[in-house]
């Protein structure tokens, strides 16, 4: 053993393999060099990116902003010649109103159709009354005309009488039953008049949301991108004018499979921002992907073929900033490289 400390290069040789296995056992981090931080460069900022776009189409008359500009939430950006739909909401209400005069005249209507089948049912019973009394001087006058004490002349007139009074009721009859057709026809035209004053009363609504949305406003607060809409420009519905991004932020890490055995929610984590310098900030996480990307994926790999080859898939976690830090220069789509501390108990959120 002595003889070998005699030569320096067996030395060196015993010197480089040593490191040369440590290094192997860093690299795949066994022991001593095994660790329970989890960390990964796949991670990147994240936010909620807002498009925006008009809901109608026409001629851009006002571009309020510029490009990168920080808003406020309702703040006006662009505004659409609402000359049109000025007009369109006049010929809605003159509709509106014109259906409301139909349904009203229903009621005048109907108070009139009421009245005829009162005055019909009137003249029925004055016309039986009428048909009474012709039955009761027929019924009196019968035995005096056959005793001769009566002329055969004053008969034949209680007999017409009796007939016309028949006629009368048969006629007063009729007339009630067309005063009651009349008045239920009324009362049918009721529902289709109120559906007609209520898609009126709908489309002028519509006319109002249309002339609204000639205003596009900033949903949040936030800071705008690139701004596309220039004045005089027509648009249409859906054309991209700018979008407007907030100033909350968040971190998504894709962590392979084998990465996530201690990962849970509430895990503390701690990321560096390469544009600002590999700057640390504080996390935890706050929600994990309940599936891999892969299984989002439009078209899916079909793993039932012969020449498999097995690739770890990568699961994405969402890493939420603790407050109090300087977050402000943190922007969508930054380079971030995070470490999850798994030894560490999760944070009760």
């Amino acid at each position: 053993m002595k003889n070998i400390f005699r030569y320096p290069s067996i030395i060196v040789v015993l010197c480089l393999g040593i490191i040369g296995v440590m290094i192997v056992l860093y690299s795949w981090q066994l022991f001593p060099f095994n660790s329970q931080v989890e960390s990964t460069d796949n991670a990147y900022i994240r936010g909620n990116v807002t498009l925006l776009s008009p809901q109608v189409s026409g001629y851009i008359t006002d571009v309020n902003v510029q490009d990168f500009m920080p808003v406020k939430k309702g703040d006006v950006l662009f505004v659409i010649d609402d000359s049109t739909y000025r007009q369109e909401l006049l010929q809605a209400e003159a509709a509106a109103a014109q259906a409301q005069v139909t349904l009203q005249n229903f009621e005048q209507n109907r108070a009139s159709g009421a009245a005829n089948l009162q005055l019909a049912e009137a003249e029925l019973q004055s016309a039986q009354a009428a048909h009474s009394k012709a039955l009761l001087d027929t019924g009196r006058n019968g035995p005096l005309l056959e005793k001769g004490l009566v002329s055969k002349t004053t008969g034949d007139e209680l007999h017409a009488a009796l007939l016309t009074a028949q006629a009368n009721v048969a006629k007063a009859r009729a007339s009630v039953n067309i005063a009651r057709q009349n008045l239920a026809l009324v009362d049918a035209n009721k529902a289709s008049l109120a559906a007609a004053l209520k898609a009126a009363q709908a489309r002028v609504e519509v006319a109002q949301i249309n002339l609204q949305h000639t205003q596009i406003v900033a949903p949040s607060d936030g800071q705008l991108g690139e701004v596309s809409a220039r004045l005089g420009q027509y648009v249409s519905a859906g054309t991209q004018l700018t979008s407007v991004t907030p100033k909350q932020v968040w971190v998504t890490a894709n962590f392979k499979e084998r990465q996530l055995a201690g990962m849970a929610v509430g895990t503390p984590a701690v990321f560096t921002v390469d544009a600002l310098n590999d700057q640390a900030f504080k996390g935890h996480v706050a929600r994990i992907s309940p599936a891999a990307g892969s299984e989002f994926s439009i078209l899916k790999a079909d793993n039932a073929t012969g020449n498999f080859t097995k690739i770890s898939q990568r699961i994405a976690v969402r890493i939420e900033l603790e407050p109090g830090q300087q977050s402000e220069r943190l922007r969508p789509g930054m380079s971030t490289v995070v470490s999850v501390d798994t030894a560490q108990a999760p944070v009760s959120q």
